[in-house]
């Protein structure tokens, strides 16, 4: 993956791009939003993180200009204002996610790992993996001829683990993914629904490993 990273903020900028080189995507970084631009339109971007308060252009600035020409880069928005006003506005000008200051660093790659998904197309259609069925759009997942009566969170770990199937997904990761921002993304809690999960699954679907100490795989 390849992500554009516009940010100001010099050691907020290398701490992100750390953290996503650490999850193994390469990273392209300015501190300016005509740049951003530039960047993005000759750029082969996987996904984009674009800060709110930038020296020369606003960020929701930058993504009226970047949706106006019809790019179709993922968006991840970064912001230090919390309020609700701000987040509904980045998202009806056309951004995908939205990330408040300060965040873990496994929450922002997971996001940034969803959008691009999402972009890709595979949140949506059909995948099938041994005897496990899961059409996206329907909501629905099978393993044979038996329907899996799937919680949300269970629904968002295996979308997640199918997603990078036969590797191993963190247990801070996937729970960035599992929970949502405003909640506690207790690895208990994960466990459990991981768990759940697991269980549906057998005896015919794909095995979930708990790998000790770093997360879970799905095992087709």
């Amino acid at each position: 993956m390849r992500v554009l990273v516009v940010e100001d903020d010099k050691a907020l900028q290398h701490s992100l791009t750390a953290s996503l080189r650490g999850a193994g995507m390469q990273t392209r970084c300015t501190h300016l939003g005509e740049e951003a631009l530039m960047l993005e339109a000759v750029g082969d971007f996987d996904a984009l993180i674009l800060d709110i308060g930038l020296p020369d252009i606003d960020g929701f600035e930058i993504l009226t200009a970047l949706r106006g020409r019809g790019s179709t880069t993922p968006i991840l928005m970064l912001t230090a204002r919390d309020a609700v006003s701000d987040r509904v506005a980045g998202l009806e000008l056309g951004a995908d996610d939205y990330l408040v200051k300060p965040f873990a660093p496994p929450e922002l790659v997971a996001r940034v790992r969803a959008i691009a998904r999402r972009n890709r197309g595979q949140a949506g259609g059909a995948v099938t993996i041994g005897a496990l069925t899961c059409d996206w759009e329907a909501g629905r997942a099978r393993v044979g001829d038996r329907e899996l009566d799937l919680r949300p969170r269970e629904w968002a770990a295996l979308r997640v683990l199918i997603s990078r199937v036969g590797q191993v997904e963190e247990r801070d990761m996937l729970a960035a993914e599992v929970f949502h921002q405003d909640e506690a993304a207790s690895l208990n809690a994960l466990e459990v629904h991981v768990g759940r999960l697991r269980r549906k699954l057998q005896p015919d679907g794909p095995g979930v490993t708990n790998i000790r100490g770093r997360g879970y795989r799905l095992d087709p």
